[in-house]
């Protein structure tokens, strides 16, 4: 055996199996992310030892402290401030449960571990379109199943505060488009999360709630 083939075979030797072993990381990690993130979030949660405070995480429109002035059942468009993507601009409670969650204009990561979030494609309350929230199953949607049919569902917004009541709840794959409508031409509200509820992390299917619009001032887009 010649010196440079044995050199060439120490070599691979040492560089073949360190390869694979970052390689089989890096598939591991992709694989498993989803399901690590969600249980990080709740040790989070469980071990602080001070309440949770994200504040400085994002931009805020609102405050609990003060009441939006709604004088009528309309507001112009242009004198609202809108949230953009990633603001806190309301407050969503279901009386009778534990749900009771900051809300927010998109459903990214930040947004769903500070509170609940609009998809950014549906619509905010008061433009007369679905209103698509969603929220983790394991923290701020944990007890979204105690959630009953002819209940109300309150939304305190930056501009006005809003009411729904829920007509119905429903349970399908995570797959399922037509488990809402965003081309509704009437306001509605759509929550979900991942079912089953004591599961974290990828689940196969989703947990809706359906509301109807009953109060709140609505947005006059052409003004």
């Amino acid at each position: 055996m010649s010196r440079r083939y044995k050199k060439s075979y120490r070599k691979n030797f040492i560089i073949l199996p360190i390869t694979f072993f970052i390689l089989g990381y890096l598939v591991l990690f992709v694989a498993f992310a989803p399901v690590i993130s969600p249980f990080s979030s709740v040790l989070d949660l469980v071990f602080l030892d001070k309440p949770v405070n994200f504040s400085s995480d994002y931009a805020s429109l609102f405050s609990s402290s003060q009441t939006p002035n709604q004088s009528s059942d309309e507001i112009k468009a242009s004198e609202l401030t809108l949230p953009e993507f990633g603001t806190h601009f309301g407050q969503l409670t279901i009386p009778g449960t534990q749900v009771d969650a900051g809300l927010f204009f998109g459903d990214g990561d930040k947004e769903l571990k500070n509170g609940v979030g609009i998809y950014n494609g549906s619509f905010i309350p008061g433009y007369g379109k679905t209103v698509l929230v969603a929220g983790h199953n394991h923290t701020y949607f944990h007890d979204l199943g105690s959630a009953q049919v002819g209940s109300t569902i309150e939304i305190s917004t930056n501009y006005g505060q809003y009411v729904y009541e829920i007509t119905g709840t429903k349970i399908t794959t995570a797959q399922d488009n037509t488990a809402y409508d965003l081309d509704s031409e009437e306001e509605n509200l759509v929550l979900y999360t991942c079912y089953p509820f004591d599961q974290i992390g990828l689940t196969p299917e989703r947990y809706f709630v359906y509301a109807k619009y009953l109060s709140g001032p609505k947005i006059n887009i052409y003004e």
